[in-house]
């Protein structure tokens, strides 16, 4: 995943740049709090540590923010909701869009893949997608112009094999764990590919392809929306695809998104429209280890986070260990 960096902050020409690093002590903050969790059995408790932490470490940099996504609307969230001003103020106007414990039921249980994560946009250049379902197929630069949504199971991983110089037998799908991907499970294997279930997490499982050390290829299957515009920031910097289309599970959902002003849910969605434009930033913070970050450590008198933070302007991929006071953490 490349060499460690000291926690530092760079000024130049980019404000992105600089706050893409400010946002790592957001994120940071977040994992430190959610992680003394870990094992407890109380994902709420776990889930709203984060959510504290974040709010307050958000609050203090200079930017006037508003929460695209987030932990749902007003009246189902007292903080980080959709439409929450958050900054001091002053500064970039920015879409933001949070998970504050992607993975709750990981820290509460003690598994793997759980991380703090926030992504953040110039103003309106991020989807604001209501909390719904997702058909998704991610994958990494060199793949991101043979996959097609519509196409059949086989043929993308066909596409994919050949575009990263593989032979199908070495291509893996991560596929989220679910009874409703039985068949696409099945498809494939039946294509001759391997298959990487996990519990929960699309969004690191979104960002893999991308990453060189990771031994997935692709995502595959249907997760969450909100989820899919994180990850889409992510893989915009890093010069990956996400295609996406809604599939919302029942009359709850489909009326959700028609009160978001969604009435086609046939429109294939990518990357680009998720994420607008190029002034985007992406940080996350690994609690419990997983695809894409280690976890927090616990040391005598420290505690070592490790964060990764990505800027489209300019394209900058940083993973970022830091070791933090255990007394003022």
């Amino acid at each position: 995943m490349g060499a460690y960096l000291l926690y530092y902050i760079v000024m130049n020409d980019s404000f992105f740049q600089y706050l893409g690093l400010e946002f790592v002590r957001v994120t940071e903050l977040a994992a430190i709090s959610t992680a003394r969790w870990i094992g407890k059995g109380d994902n709420k408790a776990a889930d709203a540590a984060a959510v504290d932490a974040m709010r307050e470490a958000l609050n203090q940099i200079d930017f006037a923010g508003e929460i695209v996504i987030g932990e749902g609307a007003k009246d189902e969230s007292a903080e980080l909701y959709i439409g929450e001003k958050v900054g001091r103020g002053n500064g970039p106007v920015l879409d933001i869009a949070v998970d504050p414990l992607e993975c709750t039921n990981s820290v509460a249980y003690g598994r793997p893949n759980a991380i703090t994560v926030i992504a953040v946009g110039s103003r309106g250049c991020l989807y604001k997608a209501a909390d719904s379902y997702m058909e998704k197929i991610a994958v990494s630069g060199q793949a991101k112009n043979v996959v097609d949504l519509d196409a059949p199971v086989k043929d993308n991983i066909v596409r994919v094999a050949k575009a990263l110089g593989k032979d199908v037998s070495e291509i893996t799908v991560a596929i989220l764990d679910r009874d409703r991907h039985q068949d696409l499970i099945q498809e494939v294997r039946a294509a001759g590919a391997r298959v990487q279930l996990f519990t929960d997490g699309d969004i690191a499982m979104g960002l893999a392809p991308c990453l060189q050390e990771s031994p997935v290829d692709m995502l595959m299957g249907i997760g969450g929306s909100t989820e899919a515009v994180i990850a889409a920031t992510a893989l915009k910097c890093l010069n990956g695809e996400i295609l996406c289309r809604w599939k919302p599970k029942d009359e709850t959902h489909i009326k959700r998104l028609r009160a978001a002003g969604i009435a086609d849910f046939n429109t294939i969605l990518t990357a680009e429209d998720l994420a607008k434009g190029r002034d985007l930033a992406f940080a996350a913070t690994g609690v419990l280890t997983g695809p894409l970050l280690e976890g927090i450590t616990w040391a005598p008198e420290r505690i070592i986070t490790h964060t990764m933070v990505i800027s489209s302007n300019p394209q900058t991929m940083r993973v970022i260990r830091t070791a933090h006071n255990a007394m003022n953490a």
